[in-house]
């Protein structure tokens, strides 16, 4: 069967299912859809060049790549591209015809430095290595088992602090974008952002279809944004975190903490049975919190890097 590279037709329901299928036998750990692929596609920033391809052998998606420019890093040309392959089609070709169409795309709109992530698995760091990527930093997907496993009891608040909930700031979700570029300015990265844009973090973040603000849980510490968690959610079975983070200033404090095991706790009660989240495997405070709500490694990836030129 001939493997053919293409765009995904944003329009088109059968390359958008085709797209979140793959992904998902792939890549378990993260959770993406159809709906939230599409609303990726049409809010992302003009300046990232976002691009999706997929690789389709008798009319079939086999094999995924997102495609883009960082942006909003301070470094400039900088790319992201990263390949997941159908786990029962691999070795036909379909990663390597999708790597290729993906650097071509990003050298043509200035690249000089690819990233890309891949599952820390013999044959695809074999494959990263074969297309001139060498390896760098490594993170780890945790799974935490919410319908069988125990949480931590929840833990008042002591006096000055306060829990809220994302929903909360309906309102004015600036406060809590101001906080999550601070936190995410400390997280462990190869490339250094420029968190600065308002609105392409309303329509990016906020708006983002997964995203749950009702599962949000955001701590003030004297009526000010301190620390918060960010929940992501999918099919009312999963539930994700995608972002847990304390301002410089308050950490020490347990806050962080405060904030998941209130989002856990709230999201077992919905009904959510699986969570998700992860973390640079040398993120050793965030690491111990998360081994403290028994979460486990289900899996790690690495971080690949190619100097284009």
């Amino acid at each position: 069967m001939t493997v053919i590279v293409r765009d995904l037709r944003a329009d088109a329901r059968a390359d958008l299912e085709g797209f979140a299928r793959v992904r998902h036998l792939a890549l378990p750990y993260m959770l993406l859809t159809a709906d939230s692929l599409a609303h990726d596609i049409a809010h992302m920033h003009p300046d990232a060049h976002y691009r999706p391809l997929v690789a389709v052998a008798d009319g079939e998606v086999i094999g995924t790549a997102q495609v883009h420019l960082v942006h909003d890093s301070a470094e400039p040309g900088v790319g992201s591209v990263n390949v997941y392959v159908h786990p029962g089609h691999t070795g036909r070709g379909a990663g390597t015809l999708l790597v290729r169409a993906a650097e071509e795309h990003l050298a043509a709109h200035g690249a000089l430095r690819l990233y890309s992530w891949v599952l820390d698995e013999p044959g695809n760091r074999a494959f990263a290595a074969r297309h001139g990527y060498r390896s760098s930093r490594s993170a780890h997907f945790l799974r935490l088992d919410l319908a069988g496993g125990t949480l931590p009891p929840l833990a008042d608040p002591t006096p000055g602090v306060e829990l809220r909930r994302g929903s909360d700031f309906a309102g004015d979700p600036r406060p809590l974008f101001e906080l999550d570029a601070r936190t995410t300015a400390d997280e462990p990265s190869d490339v250094d952002y420029e968190f600065t844009d308002y609105e392409s973090w309303l329509a990016e973040t906020w708006r983002h279809p997964l995203f749950s603000p009702e599962l949000t849980s955001v701590v003030l510490v004297d009526g000010r944004p301190a620390a918060f968690s960010a929940a992501r959610t999918h099919g009312g079975r999963w539930y994700g975190t995608v972002m847990t983070g304390t301002a410089r200033e308050f950490r020490g404090q347990g806050l962080a903490k405060l904030a998941k095991n209130d989002s856990l706790h709230r999201a077992r009660a919905a009904g959510y049975t699986e969570a998700f989240t992860g973390n640079d495997t040398g993120n050793g405070p965030m690491l111990a919190i998360n081994k403290w709500f028994g979460y486990e490694v289900c899996a790690t990836e690495v971080r690949y890097v190619r100097e284009l030129g």
